[in-house]
């Protein structure tokens, strides 16, 4: 009997994990490990490579034995990952020359700030679909080269390898025989031309990046080799890889212009189908390839926000609110509102439409009558009031979503999932399948393997569980959203420093 069972390679900021699907998109069997953050300095993070690999081949076993199947049983992998985050290792040892760098570290600020004036910008924007910002990998990589003794010098040699999360996974899945990495993933280095989908000379010049580092680019869909014996137990078709974020546009079948997503993680991320045609952002979104099927690239507006599930792990680990994350919505539903208080979660700056990378978290409004129940309300809304600053942005570029699809470890929190609804004066969705991520990612390699023989036929199978429509009157939620906005006037930097 032809496998139909697909294992979906989830590795992500906080923790990695794998779960296995059967074709209608069930899961069958899934692991997850979480590993130590690292902040060597301030706004600073880092990742040690070398765990974040042990940990997806430990739990990619784990998750095929939990579902009954045998490694040579799983049709596919599909590989999706936290994108910027940057590795630079040597192709002889396999061996990182230093911890990745992050997607939320800031070392670079200073760097981009030089880089930036308003001519390069709109040319940068215009190649890339991007900004000027410490968020994307190249000026990671320039770190990583200045900053390890004769890193630079072997790069030029040929010596090393970089690669977003995906392609440091892929190499060692194959036994080092593929470099390779997808479009959705190049979007995000600020070297990749999104109009002519190939890496760019001139780019790579302006960052001083040599090109002996990169990794091939190929479809989303693709042969990406496949795993060996020792990593995942059989020979196992490698058959996508793509961003953590536009996999989840893929787990969530929005397939449609106007179709948008928004996932609640670590961060938050919306994104929005825009079709064939790349939509230039007037308000500082950024434009970034959905996925790339058979050499045709659908693109996406995206607003990004550096802090959302963090902020209550900031609650639950730094400041000891409550013991476990499952205790927020009880917390925050047994008061009726935050009495005036606002979290800003700028913990590594503000992302879209701000982008300001000097910002600093700040809980505002407080009054002796202030408990945690407030505060942690506060933050779960923090996340709402971000995604409704990303709706207000998309609507002046592109048509507005009519509704929003959620995923994401906080979307299985009601209480969020309501406010949002509210907040945004839009329905929300919310689906059987909360991975959607990983799902995006086992949907792209089935596709590639045949046991989808289209899109279409997938978005068939997206399946709804529970529909939010909005409750509060525009009034109302319009004056909480302007408290809002003056207290993140609070801590914006007009001048480098924090007001």
């Amino acid at each position: 009997m032809r496998p139909n069972h697909l294992l979906a390679i989830d590795q992500g900021t906080t923790s990695s994990r794998a779960i296995v699907f059967d074709a209608e998109g069930h899961i069958r069997g899934r692991a997850q490990r979480e590993f130590k953050q690292y902040f060597p300095a301030e706004a600073w993070v880092e990742h040690d490579a070398q765990q974040i690999l042990a940990d997806v081949l430990a739990v990619s076993r784990e998750a095929i034995a939990e579902a009954g199947l045998k490694p040579d049983e799983i049709a596919a992998c599909g590989i999706t990952n936290q994108r910027e985050t940057t590795v630079v290792w040597d192709r002889e040892t396999g061996e990182p020359i230093h911890h990745a760098i992050v997607w939320q570290d800031r070392r670079t600020a200073e760097r981009c700030r030089q880089l930036a004036d308003e001519q390069t910008e709109g040319w940068l924007q215009e190649k890339t679909g991007l900004l000027f910002d410490p968020y994307f990998s190249a000026t990671k990589i320039g770190w990583l080269l200045d900053n390890v003794d004769g890193a630079r010098a072997r790069a030029e040699a040929g010596e090393l390898a970089f690669g977003t999360i995906d392609s440091w996974l892929l190499w060692h899945l194959t036994g080092g025989a593929v470099h390779a990495t997808d479009a959705t993933n190049a979007s995000r280095t600020l070297l990749f031309n999104i109009r002519d989908q190939a890496w760019d000379d001139e780019l790579l010049a302006f960052f001083d990046i040599p090109s002996a580092l990169l990794p091939e680019v190929r479809d989303t869909s693709s042969d990406f080799g496949t795993s060996t014996v020792d990593t995942l137990g059989a020979e196992i078709p490698i058959a996508a890889m793509v961003g953590d974020q536009q996999g989840a546009l893929v787990g969530q079948a929005c397939f449609k212009p106007g179709m948008a997503k928004s996932t609640y993680g670590t961060g938050c991320f919306l994104m929005l189908n825009v079709g064939e045609e790349a939509v230039v952002s007037r308000h500082r979104l950024l434009t970034t390839v959905a996925y790339r099927i058979n050499g045709r690239t659908t693109y996406a507006l995206e607003g990004s926000i550096f802090v959302a599930g963090a902020a209550i792990q900031w609650l639950r680990d730094a400041l000891h609110m409550f013991e476990k994350v499952e205790q927020t919505q009880a917390l925050a539903s047994s008061v009726e509102h935050t009495g005036g208080v606002y979290l800003v979660p700028a913990f590594t700056g503000l992302g879209a439409p701000y982008w300001d990378p000097e910002a600093r978290g700040a809980i505002l409004g407080l009054t002796r009558d202030t408990g945690i129940e407030q505060i942690v309300r506060a933050a779960l809304e923090s996340t709402c009031y971000q995604t409704r600053d990303l709706v207000n942005a998309i609507g002046d570029d592109a048509e507005p979503p009519r509704e929003l699809r959620v995923d994401g470890g906080m979307a299985a929190n009601d209480l969020v999932c309501s406010c949002l609804a509210d907040i945004l004066q839009t329905p929300v969705e919310r689906p059987d399948v909360i991975e959607t991520t990983a799902l995006g990612a086992a949907y792209l390699a089935g596709l590639q393997v045949g046991l989808y023989d289209s899109l279409d036929a997938i978005g068939e199978l997206w399946r709804s569980e529970r529909h939010f429509e909005v409750e509060k009157p525009a009034a109302e939620v319009d004056a909480l959203y302007e408290g809002w906005r003056e207290a993140v006037a609070r801590v914006r930097c007009g001048d480098g420093t924090t007001t």
